[in-house]
């Protein structure tokens, strides 16, 4: 198995964790904090060394978005809301928008690296933290010709924690979809890379941080 294929469904995973916990707080109003933070945290590595500084160990950190990406490639539409694979195909249809307009990437950055003294004082999970992120979305990737609609129980969507949690979601949802394009990722792989994709999703679960 390539590197790139890996790095590329390593993305993809995170693009769908990220979905996935989104459709969990719409309908919920509640998420395991150890799934959400790999994401968060992502949004703050914008250098990395290596491509494995941004997630970690895919195993452990992207373990529901890599079970979930299986359903999708391996059994569409048993076992998971079609609206996890409505976000997922949404968020990489948004970072095709995004990449077409610099002066919001460029706005979108520099929000990052305020929320990123934020995060340094508070912590990734802190409300304070989650809103700035969620604000920066709002007053960037809302504001674009394409908005993702979130559904889900209006009392939980209409709580403005709630709201600005699913907010940084899709915003850490876009850093996958950009670190996924990055990697060679591209739509037409969602179609005719299936089987590539699934083997290296198994490959990722079965490997451990040494």
């Amino acid at each position: 198995m390539n590197t790139a294929t890996l790095q590329q469904v390593t993305a993809l995973a995170a693009v769908i964790q990220a979905a996935t916990l989104v459709e969990q707080l719409a309908r919920s109003g509640d998420i395991p904090a150890a799934e959400a933070e790999p994401l968060l945290q992502a949004l703050f590595i914008q250098s990395p060394d290596r491509f494995e500084d941004v997630y970690g160990d895919a195993s452990t950190r992207l373990a529901s978005g890599l079970n979930n990406l299986q359903t999708i490639f391996g059994q569409p539409g048993r076992g998971i809301s079609p609206d996890v694979t409505r976000y997922a195909l949404s968020l990489l249809h948004l970072e095709r928008k995004l990449r077409q307009n610099p002066d919001m990437l460029a706005e979108l950055g520099r929000g990052i690296q305020t929320a990123a003294r934020q995060s340094e004082h508070f912590g990734v999970s802190h409300e304070n933290t989650i809103a700035a992120l969620a604000d920066l979305y709002k007053q960037t990737l809302s504001n674009l010709s394409f908005r993702i609609h979130v559904t889900g129980n209006p009392s939980f969507l209409q709580n403005p924690h709630t709201a600005n949690r699913v907010r940084a979601l899709l915003l850490a949802g876009i850093r996958a979809a950009i670190l996924w394009r990055q990697a060679g990722g591209r739509r037409w792989h969602l179609l005719f890379k299936r089987s590539s994709c699934l083997k290296a999703s198994e490959l990722l679960q079965q490997q451990r941080e040494a």
